[in-house]
């Protein structure tokens, strides 16, 4: 054994998966899933009676949660699903670039010690978000949005008004 210490600059996630195993027939609605390699969430489940060969089969109806395209899979409930790890962190709006990105402040509950700023997330493609984003950004408003990011992949899913500046 060396005294020295080892010091690692790294960036990585230390290995961690980006999904974990779930049984089928466990995953309900409202639930998520990975179904062709997108992270959606589950808008319908229903499952038919074991046939003759043995195994009874749940049918997923989920939306992707970054495209909102619908997609469909069915899986044996004995089987084990894909599952992404979901995380939503909300996020101080400082500016809006011209470019097309999001420049934000990460809130005061999760304001790292040196104040840095979060500027690689693009303007959301929702209409509605979109244009709520802008407007009150334009008014002056203080807005915070909410970040959905699951499989590496990031998007602004909502926004909340927390008052004049």
């Amino acid at each position: 054994m060396s005294d020295e210490e080892h010091h690692f600059e790294s960036k990585a996630d230390a290995g961690a998966s980006k999904t974990y195993p779930q049984q089928a027939g466990t995953i309900r609605k409202n639930g998520y899933i990975v179904i062709k390699g997108r992270p959606c969430k589950v808008v319908e489940v229903s499952t038919s009676k074991t046939g003759k060969h043995g195994h009874a089969k749940c049918h997923f109806v989920a939306i992707d949660i970054f495209t909102a395209k619908k997609l469909e899979d069915i899986v044996p409930s004995s089987h084990n699903c894909d599952v992404p790890h979901v995380n939503r962190t909300d996020y101080q709006l400082i500016d809006i670039s011209e470019d097309g990105f999001v420049s934000t402040l990460l809130s005061v509950s999760l304001l790292t010690e040196n104040g840095n700023t979060k500027d690689d997330l693009k303007l959301p493609t929702d209409e509605n978000l979109l244009a709520q984003l802008k407007d009150g950004f334009g008014e002056g408003k203080d807005l915070v949005v909410s970040v959905m990011s699951a499989m590496g992949e990031e998007q602004i899913c909502a926004i909340k008004d927390i008052g004049p500046k």
